[in-house]
């Protein structure tokens, strides 16, 4: 069962057991920033033949949460960014499926369902994915006792762009107009991410966020996130496949140097073969397939710390 639920503030009378597919919008309907009034497009789902759910066109950005057992919860929650090179959003197997596997080690996983770049849709394009990734942390951590979480044990996860995003929200959360404590991921998961708009960049995405035209070179550095990490930056955890055509590994491998640089844990593990967006779909890849385990002992020992 699902359920679309329009204000956090009157979601706390649904059942427990209903919240394991609850679906939160991230702001109310005549208040979503940076949108263009009276602008419309019909959102798109398909299924395509690898069975990956791909979705399009979003306008109306939403969580989707996904809870563990109450035996097994550790306190720990983590948002998760789908791929898809800001054009779609790869939302199964970047998405709820890895959701369900975070359940299955006792963490709290949402799905963040963000607006992908769009000029006739938005103000700024560029900023929008961002907007969306700091709300959806805000509401999380907003709602943690509801959810059973511990509002110190809230990271962020993305793949490919998703992973950009991710690492965006690592890099950017305290700075600008819009810098909020309540948005700051308490730990990062990026795998095969797309990282910088320099060299080495996936250039689709970083035309589909920033534009092919008119763009400057202070904006592709403030998007670079290899460029941006501080020491407020979170501990992360890398992963990344060396035969990658679509995002090179150096991208991890930039934003793990800049994490040493500036003393932020870091671990990375990087695989001969797996070319880019498995997700857990690692079985014909020989070692990738013991990425999950090595995330969870990295995850584990982190929580437990705190």
């Amino acid at each position: 069962m699902r359920f679309l639920v329009f204000s956090m503030l009157f979601a706390a009378s649904i059942p427990q057991v209903a919240l394991s597919q609850e679906v939160i919008n991230l702001w109310p309907d005549s208040a979503i920033p940076n949108s263009i009034s009276g602008s419309q497009i019909a959102e798109k789902s398909e299924t395509d033949a690898n069975g990956i759910l791909r979705i399009s066109n979003v306008s109306v950005p939403t969580l989707t949460a996904y809870l563990p057992a109450k035996d097994k919860a550790t306190g720990a929650a983590i948002m998760i960014c789908p791929g898809g090179g800001y054009s779609i959003l790869a939302a199964s197997h970047e998405g709820s499926d890895v959701a369900r596997w975070f359940n299955s080690i006792g963490v709290a996983a949402f799905v963040l369902k963000y607006r992908l770049p769009n000029p006739e849709l938005m103000t700024n394009q560029q900023e929008v994915p961002l907007i969306d990734a700091m709300q959806g942390m805000t509401l999380i951590r907003q709602n943690a006792t509801r959810y059973g979480i511990n509002p110190e044990k809230i990271g962020v996860m993305g793949f490919s762009a998703g992973g950009h995003l991710a690492a965006t929200l690592s890099t950017h959360y305290y700075r600008g107009e819009k810098a909020s404590e309540m948005a700051k991921p308490n730990f990062a998961v990026l795998l095969y991410p797309v990282i910088t708009f320099g060299e080495k960049a996936h250039t689709g995405s970083r035309d589909k966020l920033l534009g092919k035209l008119n763009r400057s070179s202070e904006m592709v550095a403030y998007y670079s996130n290899e460029l941006q990490v501080t020491k407020q930056t979170p501990p992360t955890f890398l992963v990344h496949s060396e035969d990658d055509k679509g995002v090179p590994v150096e991208n991890s491998i930039n934003y793990y140097l800049a994490c040493l640089k500036n003393g932020v844990p870091a671990e990375m593990h990087l695989y001969p073969m797996g070319g880019h967006g498995y997700g857990l779909r690692t079985a014909k890849f020989g070692s990738l397939n013991t990425w999950p385990e090595a995330c969870k002992a990295w995850l584990m020992s982190l929580i437990s710390a705190k």
